[in-house]
C-alpha cells in the first residue's frame, strides 16, 4: 500500500475517534431523555441512515446477497447477532455512564479496552503475550485496584465498557463482511427490539421522540449518523493502516473523554484518580510499544540471550 493511502488513512481513523471522544457533547444534550430511550432510537436510526448510505453507495445487492446467504451459514448469523447485543449494551453502558456523570470512568474503560482485546485473544485463541505484555496487563491491575480499594467500590462502568467491546471485537473477527454491509446488518439484528421498545414506550406516554420538542426529535433521529459516521471513517481507516498504528490512535477517544468530563462537566478527579490513571497510561505507553518492530526485534534477543544463559 502506497504512501498516500496510509495517510488517508490515519486521516479517516483519527477523524473517527475524534468524533467518537466528542459523542459525550451529544449525549448531555439529551441529558433529559431515559438511556434505553436514546439507545433504542440510536440503533432504529442507524439502521435507516446504514440504508440510505448501501443505497448510494450501490450495495443494496450486495446488503441482499449477504442477508439471503445467512439461511445456509448459521454461524455467521449467530456471531452477527451476538455482536449487535454486544455493541448494544457497550452503547447503554456509555450513554448512561455519560448522563450520570460517569465520563472518567467511561474514558477508563476505553482505555483498559486494547488491553481485555488481548487478554481475550491469550484465552480465546491460545495467543502468546511478550514480557512487556504481561508487564503491562500488571500495570493496568494495579491501577483498577487503586481505584477500588480508595474508594471501596469496583470501577464496573470501565470494566463493563472494556469486557463489552472486547468481546465485540472478537465476535466480529468471525465477520468476514463487507464494513458497510456488516454495520447495516447488524443493527438491522436488534432494530425489531428497539422498534417494539419505542411502541412500548409509547403505549405507556413516556416517550420522548415527537414528545417533548423539535430539538429533541432532531437528536434522538440524528443519533443514527452520529452512530454510523465514526463507525464508516473507521472502517476506511481500518483497511488502510497497520493495526499498530490504529491502536495508537485509538487512545485519542478516551483522552478527549476525559478532558471533557474534568475540564468541561468537571468531574472529579483526584490525587487516587491521577495515581490510578498514571498506571493505565503507563500500561497502555508499554502496551503500545511492544507492538513495535523495533521492541519486538530486541526482546527475541534478549529470550534468546536468556535461553542461552547470557
Amino acid at each position: 500500500m502506497n504512501q498516500n493511502e496510509i495517510q488517508k488513512g490515519v486521516i479517516y481513523a483519527g477523524f473517527s475517534y475524534f468524533l467518537w471522544g466528542l459523542l459525550p457533547i451529544y449525549w448531555k444534550l439529551l441529558h433529559h431523555v431515559r438511556a434505553d430511550e436514546i439507545l433504542a432510537n440510536r440503533i432504529y436510526w442507524s439502521f435507516f441512515f446504514m440504508i440510505a448510505v448501501l443505497l448510494v453507495t450501490k450495495k443494496w445487492g450486495l446488503f441482499m446477497e449477504t442477508l439471503k446467504s445467512f439461511r445456509t451459514q448459521k454461524k455467521l448469523m449467530i456471531a452477527l447477532i451476538t455482536a449487535s447485543l454486544l455493541v448494544s449494551c457497550n452503547w447503554f453502558i456509555y450513554i448512561w455512564a455519560v448522563n450520570n456523570d460517569r465520563l472518567v470512568e467511561a474514558s477508563l474503560g476505553y482505555y483498559i479496552n486494547p488491553l481485555v482485546s488481548v487478554l481475550l485473544g491469550m484465552i480465546v485463541f491460545r495467543e502468546k503475550l511478550s514480557i512487556a505484555q504481561y508487564v503491562s496487563f500488571a500495570l493496568a491491575l494495579i491501577g483498577v485496584l487503586i481505584i477500588t480499594i480508595s474508594y471501596g467500590s469496583f470501577p464496573w462502568v470501565s470494566i463493563l465498557l472494556a469486557l463489552s467491546f472486547g468481546l465485540y471485537g472478537l465476535s466480529k473477527k468471525k465477520i468476514k463482511l463487507d464494513a458497510d454491509v456488516g454495520l447495516a446488518l447488524e443493527t438491522l439484528a436488534v432494530t425489531p427490539i428497539a422498534f417494539l421498545f419505542m411502541v412500548f414506550l409509547s403505549f405507556k406516554g413516556v416517550e420522548s421522540l415527537f414528545a417533548v420538542s423539535i430539538g429533541t426529535d432532531l437528536l434522538l433521529i440524528g443519533a443514527g449518523a452520529a452512530t454510523a459516521i465514526p463507525l464508516l471513517y473507521f472502517s476506511k481507516g481500518a483497511q488502510r493502516i497497520p493495526l499498530s498504528t490504529l491502536g495508537f490512535l485509538q487512545f485519542l477517544s478516551p483522552t478527549i473523554t476525559l478532558i471533557l468530563g474534568v475540564f468541561v462537566y468537571h468531574e472529579l478527579f483526584s490525587k487516587i484518580h491521577l495515581i490510578s490513571f498514571m498506571f493505565i497510561w503507563a500500561a497502555i505507553t508499554l502496551f503500545t510499544i511492544s507492538k513495535t518492530k523495533y521492541f519486538t526485534h530486541h526482546e527475541g534477543k534478549f529470550k534468546k540471550g536468556k535461553s542461552l544463559g547470557v
